[in-house]
């Protein structure tokens, strides 16, 4: 899934300087809400609000564009020319058009993981009118019929004259939908991301993948089903050590060698308290959040900042910790170390004696010790499995703050959240004219933990844009001591004329989901942020990966060729879509950045996703152990080290391996690969099929052998580093074009194809370069 918030302000795209922080663009965005009017779920009126409101303050403010989250269809739309009023006037006594009608309504399908698919909705009302847009902007003169995400489309630019259905339209994540526009006088966007019931059940409760949200007691699940940080829930009297037993002379390789397992604390949990851990990984370092659960079911925060591991570039160095501690299948050991369990087979290689897996983890405030998270004991879980203790809880009948008339009720909810006033009613705080909805708003807009909570709320109610929910939603202003109520007198129309000013954004009847129906709500950002952590790529982004052009080198001459688009219609791209995913996911292939320079290579070795095994070998030296795979493995010794990680070494004769590494240093030097003809005659027929496997669209290998290029080289490291682009502009068949690079992505090249020119940057040398750059903003940019 790829995804991203509505708003893409420029700020958001310079990482911070604490490599704890991993979505910047994120945090820019939270900055935008409305805390006084639009909190998610309940509005100042205590009454469901299943959306939020946005205000880009920062960014370009109001000219900053409110964009498409994802790709996705067009379910309705309404494009008004004008705003309407909601009954107030100006100042010189003129009708006041102070609301925006204005909504786009996208459906969304995508692939979280191996057969999990997810759908939902995203709605963006409020959008601006027509003339105040013109003015805001001014508008191409030949708008294009489809979206842009430069620009807004002819059929966003027509007055539609009430409700239009989607009709086929798609947009694509970062396509204009509109500007913000106001209610109430108010700026903002309200913007929303819903299930229906169907497509809720479909995904949290498909056989097999149960995500078991609100459980109390979590078990790792058997789903292998994993994306974001992961999760130990660690139970009563668990004990940690300062440095696991037999582990302390363990030291990294070589000129300045440091200690795997750095001195801690030693310590345990008590008979009654349970330990929850989140770690994860951003920019090389390990970090660790931690809450305690004393017995009573409240969670005490341990670190109020996450915690880095004293082993600083830990992630940078897991290969190296993994080739150490786990020799019998070092693969095996990294997916330990990185997620607490083995996630890529049900029948590992490493012996279930050999798993040990000694992690450090903050156990008590400023103290943190190692404990071994294979043992069963400990569950082990994703953000895919939305844990409770990360607040993630359904909100529907049996357990909701809201009562049959509608509004939530001030206990009900601290009941909920399980935060508390520090100080009530009762204790003289209170003034007796402070009312039940000024009570709630103080509580959720003056409580950071509240609002915090609330973030994880799955909520299960009707759309206020459902005609048919306006009774029961709004009945209680029109009673005695409701809002119009209280104002008979005075406005005896009052009620009337409110329910005739909602009716005109309403639109729930006129498109597929209908009236009547409940739906299950997400806290917009909350489920973007959730979700961005999830770096499966479904069919169309994994299609989306392929530029339309490239720039081939030919003869010292430069050109310009399309890129065919039949592709999709071979084996690599229909077959290897899972295996490259699930690698990604193993070897932390898991950041924009570090997906770009991965894909900027593997598209461009793989003819752009035609062929798995280098073009013309047997003219090359290095031949029949010749490029294969995503990022070409080739020669026998980066064959041999693939099979040791892979925890297959122990089935290679010591004999064979030193000829064939003989034979390779003859090959490079006298430039023939006649040294090899010897060799070829030893080997098994193990080797002799493991070497073709890299090959073949069917298999794991393509990907996998990439997987151990990019970690056993430390291509992240590269990849983690600022990318500045830079425009080159080239002349081919007589015309100039342009193609972007940067120096982080020539040294993630670099690092796999010409190593001892990594410092040579743009060096004519390495093969290729300019077409990858290609593929490298194509997924750049996406």
């Amino acid at each position: 899934m790829i995804i991203s918030p509505p708003f893409l302000p420029a700020e958001g795209a310079s990482m911070p300087a604490e490599k704890w922080k991993t979505d910047p663009m994120m945090d820019k965005v939270d900055e935008f809400e409305l805390s006084h009017s639009g909190v998610f779920p309940i509005a100042f009126d205590r009454r469901w609000h299943c959306g939020m409101h946005l205000v880009p303050f920062g960014g370009a403010g109001q000219l900053e564009p409110v964009r498409a989250i994802a790709d996705g269809d067009v379910v309705a739309y309404r494009v008004a020319k004008n705003a309407i009023s909601d009954g107030q006037k100006n100042a010189d006594g003129t009708t006041a058009l102070n609301s925006n009608t204005g909504f786009v309504l996208l459906k969304h399908t995508t692939d979280t993981g191996d057969g999990r698919t997810i759908t939902f909705y995203s709605l963006y009302m409020h959008l601006l009118d027509l003339v105040n847009t013109n003015a805001l902007v001014p508008q191409p003169n030949d708008p294009a019929p489809q979206s842009s995400p430069n620009a807004l489309p002819a059929w966003l630019l027509r007055d539609t004259g009430g409700v239009q259905a989607g009709g086929g339209k798609k947009v694509y994540r970062k396509d204009r939908l509109g500007s913000v526009g106001k209610n109430h006088g108010e700026a903002h966007l309200h913007f929303e991301i819903f299930m229906t019931e169907g497509d809720f059940t479909a995904y949290f409760e498909q056989a097999g993948h149960e995500v078991g949200l609100g459980e109390r007691q979590p078990k790792t699940p058997s789903s292998t089903d994993y994306w974001g940080s992961t999760y130990l829930v660690i139970p009563k009297g668990s004990a940690f050590v300062r440095v696991p037993p037999g582990k302390g002379d363990l030291k990294t390789k070589g000129r300045s060698p440091k200690p795997f397992f750095p001195a801690l604390d030693e310590g345990s949990l008590d008979a009654n308290s349970t330990l929850y851990v989140e770690a994860y990984f951003s920019r090389g370092e390990r970090f660790m959040r931690a809450w305690l659960d004393k017995g009573d079911g409240k969670l005490i925060s341990l670190t109020s900042t996450p915690v880095q591991d004293k082993f600083e570039e830990y992630e940078y160095n897991l290969y190296e910790r993994a080739t150490t501690l786990y020799e019998a299948c070092p693969s095996d050991g990294y997916e330990l170390l990185r997620f607490g369990r083995i996630l890529s087979t049900d029948t590992p290689t490493l012996p279930a004696d050999k798993r040990e897996t000694w992690v450090a983890v903050p156990f008590a405030e400023g103290k943190a010790g190692y404990i071994d998270i294979n043992s069963s004991g400990i569950q082990k879980l994703s953000d895919a499995n939305f844990p409770l203790f990360r607040d993630w809880q359904k909100i529907e009948d049996g357990n909701t703050p809201f009562n049959q008339d509608g509004p939530c009720g001030y206990d009900e909810l601290c009941s909920i959240t399980g935060v508390s006033e520090t100080q009530t009613s009762s204790e003289g705080s209170m003034p007796t004219e402070f009312s039940h909805d000024q009570r709630l708003a103080a509580y959720v807009q003056g409580k950071a933990e509240v609002r915090a909570r609330l973030k994880g709320f799955i909520c299960h109610a009707k759309s206020e844009w459902d005609a048919s929910n306006n009774d029961e939603r709004y009945r209680g202003l029109n009673e005695p001591e409701g809002f119009f109520g209280k104002r008979k007198d005075a406005d005896p129309h009052g009620y009337e004329n409110f329910i005739k000013f909602v009716k005109q954004y309403q639109f729930m009847g006129q498109t597929p989901l209908g009236e009547g129906k409940k739906l299950w709500f997400f806290h917009p950002m909350a489920f973007i942020r959730h979700f961005r952590k999830c770096g499966w790529l479904s069919e169309i982004e994994f299609k989306q990966l392929v530029p339309s052009f490239a720039i081939p080198r030919h003869s010292g001459q430069m050109l310009w060729e399309q890129v065919p688009g039949n592709f999709v219609d071979k084996g690599i791209f229909r077959q290897q879509r899972g295996p490259l995913n699930r690698m990604m996911l193993t070897y932390g292939i898991n950041t924009p950045l570090r997906m770009a320079s991965f894909f900027g290579n593997a598209i461009q070795e793989s003819q752009w996703l035609q062929l798995l095994e280098e073009g013309s070998p047997t003219a090359q030296r290095y031949y029949p152990w010749h490029g294969r795979g995503f990022l070409q493995l080739t020669w026998a010794s980066n064959y041999l080290n693939y099979w040791d990680f892979q925890g297959s070494g122990s089935q290679i004769p010591a004999a064979i391996r030193a000829k064939l590494l003989d034979a390779q240093k003859e090959a490079d030097h006298s430039r023939s690969n006649a040294a090899w003809r010897s060799s070829e005659a030893a080997l098994t027929r193990d080797m002799l099929s493991w070497r073709d496997k890299p090959s073949t669209p069917r298999g794991a290998d393509a990907a996998l052998s990439a997987g151990y290029y990019w970690v056993s080289l430390g291509m992240a490291r590269y990849a983690d580093r600022p990318h500045v682009l830079e425009q080159v502009t080239i002349t081919a068949g007589g015309r100039a074009h342009n193609y972007y690079r940067s120096e982080s992505f020539w040294k993630v090249s670099a690092s796999v194809n010409l190593p001892g020119a990594i410092d040579s940057l743009y060096s004519v040398r390495l093969n290729g370069f300019e077409a990858r750059c290609m593929a490298y903003t194509c997924r750049f940019q996406f």
